[in-house]
């Protein structure tokens, strides 16, 4: 007689589905450490086990990294973006400039056609947050908000498919982005994105996508292991 898989409980699969919600609405964001095991059995009234496998089954899957000693971690906010992940983060510096100049580009020029007046003021206090974290000095935080400006500009092309695509893409691009600007803040890694929002505003689709083309290629020198193009 073949084996066959044993089923997940019933149990076990409500305890995934609510950990993994914790993770996708942003309440465990990436590189937040999770509540600890003990803490996650009082907060979901449920068994040691059923806390550890649905952990388990999350880490599998790439949306948690368990670390001996330290903790659980976020490390991606979807299955995909966790494969993702995994897949590319070895992967050359120019490859990845290339992708998110080719992303990029093509969602600028959508969203200079697209883009509301609700996209607008956003692209525009994410501008201001990300010249914000600039001015504060900390390297992970103008990460984190450079990151999130360039995808509310994804997001303003309306199209969907590209913008689940770069956001599943996100801890790939955070890496290279914080391997370009390296621990600490310099002058020669700033780029003002000014332009690239006037051009949004103002309609022209062409000017939104040679300025957001020329974002990722325009990295430190001698950050790419061969010239991209």
């Amino acid at each position: 007689m073949p084996l066959s898989h044993p089923r997940r409980s019933a149990l076990s699969e409500q305890v995934i589905a609510a950990l993994r919600a914790q993770i996708t609405s942003g309440e465990w964001p990436v590189g937040a450490r999770i509540p600890t095991e003990p803490e996650l059995v009082e907060q979901l009234g449920v068994a040691r086990n059923t806390v550890r496998e649905a952990v388990r089954a999350l880490a599998h899957n790439g949306l948690l990294d368990i670390r001996q000693g330290s903790g659980t971690y976020v490390v991606a906010t979807s299955e995909l973006a966790g494969v993702m992940h995994r897949r590319f983060a070895d992967a050359d510096p120019g490859h990845i400039a290339e992708l998110r100049a080719t992303l990029e580009s093509s969602a600028a020029k959508l969203a200079a056609v697209r883009r509301t007046e609700k996209d607008l003021k956003q692209l525009d206090a994410l501008l201001l947050r990300r010249e914000e974290a600039w001015q504060s000095g900390d390297a992970e935080t103008f990460v984190t908000a450079d990151t999130t400006f360039h995808l509310a500009v994804v997001a303003a092309s309306h199209n969907d498919v590209m913008t689940a695509m770069y956001a599943d893409l996100g801890e790939v691009l955070r890496d290279w982005l914080r391997e370009d600007v390296g621990a600490e803040l310099t002058p020669e890694t700033y780029m003002d994105h000014t332009r690239l929002v006037d051009a949004i505003r103002a309609g022209e689709a062409e000017a939104a996508a040679v300025e957001a083309a020329g974002y990722p290629l325009a990295c430190r020198p001698g950050r790419f292991t061969s010239p991209p193009g």
